[in-house]
């Protein structure tokens, strides 16, 4: 925060214009899909548990509550993954919560007792069934039959010592009739979690204020001590700011996926939810490795990051726009990271492990040009910086290192007393 002036000062926050507090007063969970719901993208690659291990590691120095570390009735490996996830959570002591996904099949749960078991960690066991009419027409289900088959997973669960949290699947587009049966239902055999699940990304916001209070004011009043999840896709784009929604709604703890992975067009991302979080004052933790974090389950996935992606990707911070950088430039100059992290960027990069760059194409000025030079510790007479902008307005793109540097030294620039080279 710069010395000479306040915050207020030099932004105004239409954000927070008229707002009597803050989105919601208790504690916001978050719960980290990335090994089980973004691998089940079509497009993702399974990683080897040696990747997991990484992102488990990255999970929990980002200060996430817990996270679904895959499906161990999914078969042999599967259950392997997940049994030395969860080893390392025990041996490692991590913080991090441990939770499993699987259908409301005593066969599904029964691979997560004994991960539980042989770790002696707690388990949380998300049993999902559909629960829309659309499924229910589909599959040739009545409401008796998802109400058995709940019961039977959650009893077995319970029994065996297990926390629940009983996924309705599609629950945003399910009748309150139904939902309350199911909840009811869920809750009376011992589901200490609802899951409020917006699967095939239907929901806007009015759907997510609609749906959690109908589930709070069913919790409310039963008077029971269960908490509400949220999980959203992100088919119609609103996946993160339903999630931003579902905290002011009253969700308990919130579902995403590193770089927003997930089936279809993927889940709530949890690197932009994180961002939004500690912008909006609801969370105050140090989150210079989330860049790491993102990037390593974009690469563990085979997920390709757009250039433009949120934080992560490689246009986040970067510009060739004379004006923008002419901004940043007079900042540094006034040697106030601070400034020079907001005055073209709505979000600060060194709070999140990144950093402003400044590049050369054709809508630089001079300005970029000196500063890029100077950046790199390139001398040269007054002609360089000119040549290197005549060239850059010239071309088509911005201009690569290795095409700037190409510049300099046929105009026999120096860098740092040598001639400047591309290595």
């Amino acid at each position: 925060m710069p010395q000479s002036v306040t915050e207020a000062e030099v932004i105004f926050d239409w954000n927070v214009l008229d707002r009597l507090g803050p989105l919601t007063g208790k504690k916001v969970e978050l719960f980290d899909e990335s090994l089980r719901d973004g691998i089940q993208s079509p497009s993702a690659i399974d990683p080897p548990v040696e990747k997991k291990l990484e992102i488990l590691h990255l999970m929990e120095s980002l200060g996430l509550d817990a996270a679904d570390l895959g499906l161990p009735g999914a078969g042999p490996r599967a259950f392997s993954d997940v049994l030395r996830l969860t080893q390392e959570i025990a041996s490692e002591r991590l913080h991090i919560g441990a939770a499993c996904a699987g259908r409301t099949v005593v066969a599904d749960i029964r691979p997560m007792v004994e991960i539980a078991q042989k770790t002696g960690v707690p388990v949380e066991v998300y049993t999902f069934i559909g629960s829309s009419p659309i499924r229910f027409y589909a599959e040739e289900w009545d409401l008796d039959t998802v109400l058995k088959r709940s019961e039977e997973a959650i009893d077995f669960a319970v029994r065996e010592g297990l926390e629940v949290a009983f996924v309705t699947e599609d629950t945003t587009r399910s009748a309150p009739a139904t939902l309350d049966r199911l909840f009811r239902h869920a809750i009376d055999h011992g589901a200490r979690r609802l899951c409020v699940c917006d699967t095939v990304g239907h929901a806007t916001p009015d759907g997510v204020r609609r749906v959690l209070g109908f589930a709070r004011d069913l919790v409310r009043g039963v008077g029971a001590d269960v908490k509400l999840d949220w999980h959203g896709h992100n088919d119609r784009g609103l996946a993160l700011p339903n999630s931003l929604f579902a905290i002011e709604f009253g969700a308990d703890r919130i579902h995403g996926c590193g770089a927003g992975i997930g089936e279809r067009v993927g889940n709530a991302s949890m690197d932009q939810l994180l961002v939004n979080l500690k912008l909006l004052g609801l969370i105050d933790r140090d989150l210079t490795a989330l860049n790491r974090y993102t990037r390593a389950v974009a690469e563990a996935t085979g997920y390709e990051l757009p250039g433009n992606y949120p934080l992560a990707g490689r246009d986040a911070f970067r510009t060739a726009t004379g004006v923008h950088a002419a901004a940043i430039i007079k900042a540094n100059k006034k040697g106030d990271r601070w400034l020079a992290d907001r005055v073209y960027s709505g979000v600060p990069a060194t709070e999140f492990g990144k950093a402003q760059e400044i590049e050369i194409g054709p809508m630089s000025g001079l300005s970029n040009v000196s500063y890029w030079l100077e950046a790199r510790g390139i001398e040269g007479d007054d002609g360089l910086a000119q040549e290197v902008l005549r060239r850059a307005k010239e071309a088509s793109h911005t201009l690569s290192e290795a095409e700037v540097l190409a510049i300099v030294q046929a105009r026999g620039g120096t860098a740092g007393g040598a001639v400047a080279s591309g290595h």
